[in-house]
């Protein structure tokens, strides 16, 4: 997953928004050098693109030898970027950060749908909006990476009615058959805080209910009177879903869990090699 170009220089503007004084007061910014990045731990590889496009954007060049999602034993390689001493230390700190964070949530993904798919080999694990502002994309390319899907971009990709904004409508059923009138070709997912609401749900039609903490043996009662009163519809898990539960819900029928959990994940640890190239060792 690429950021734009204003993404990137905001990450790396961040770190060093005019000289790094170090690097320029040591003499050594024309010096010619390169940089092997490693991953410490067995994981998962995740965060790759973006680290790479930061050292391109502060004028080095970047090899990957890893794809998004790779997982590998410890030791690997996963890039190896060459160029000028100003050019790797303007940007490899914030690119190991970028991969350590985005390497975490990845490994905690793919626990959670290991877990889950060895119950119900097509249930999907989706990541919600819920990341640290700003870190959209850092967060979604762990989460892609370990297996995962999106839930919602944000609020201009998808339907989604919470309670939150139930509490401002005084005939729901109405605000919802003008809502369907409003999106003819959007899917209408509804969140539900029980069972008995989750049904009237898919009475007014929903395609979607979005089961709020339901626990599993909750959800698998209901979820057997659900396909049976609206086989075509999509039915959700959410709020404390976790690879301690995730096998649960999956059991129980879920075709979705979707999940905050993998972005709380320890960072991975990414080892930053530098080796010097000038006298003749390389350039």
């Amino acid at each position: 997953m690429l950021l734009n170009s204003t993404e990137i220089d905001s990450i790396l503007f961040s770190d060093c928004p005019y000289e790094d004084l170090t690097t320029e007061g040591l003499g050594i910014g024309e010096a010619r050098g390169r940089i092997t990045a490693k991953l410490k731990a067995e994981g998962v590889a995740a965060g790759l693109e973006i680290a790479a496009a930061l050292f391109e954007r502060a004028g080095a060049r970047a090899e990957l030898l890893a794809r998004e999602g790779d997982v590998l034993p410890a030791g690997t390689p996963v890039m190896i970027i060459e160029g000028r001493a100003k050019a790797l230390h303007a940007a490899y700190k914030m690119a190991q950060c970028v991969m350590e964070y985005a390497g975490g949530i990845a490994g905690r993904t793919r626990m959670m749908v290991e877990a889950a798919r060895a119950e119900r080999p097509e249930v999907q694990v989706a990541g919600t909006r819920k990341h640290w502002p700003g870190g959209k994309r850092i967060a979604l390319a762990g989460l892609l990476a370990g297996g995962g899907i999106v839930h919602r971009l944000g609020l201009s990709d998808s339907i989604l009615v919470f309670d939150q904004h139930r509490v401002f409508a005084s005939d729901f059923d109405a605000a919802f058959r003008a809502l369907r009138l409003r999106s003819p070709e959007r899917k209408i997912a509804v969140e539900a805080g029980d069972p008995a609401e989750a049904m009237h749900f898919l009475e007014l039609g929903a395609d979607i209910v979005q089961c709020e903490r339901f626990a599993p043996e909750v959800f698998e009662a209901f979820a057997r009177e659900a396909r049976a009163a609206a086989p075509g519809a999509v039915l959700t898990v959410a709020g404390g879903v976790n690879a301690e539960n995730a096998a649960a819900y999956a059991r129980a029928g879920a075709d979705i869990l979707i999940t905050s959990w993998p972005y709380w994940a320890r960072p991975a640890d990414v080892k930053m090699a530098f080796e010097s190239l000038e006298g003749g060792n390389g350039d």
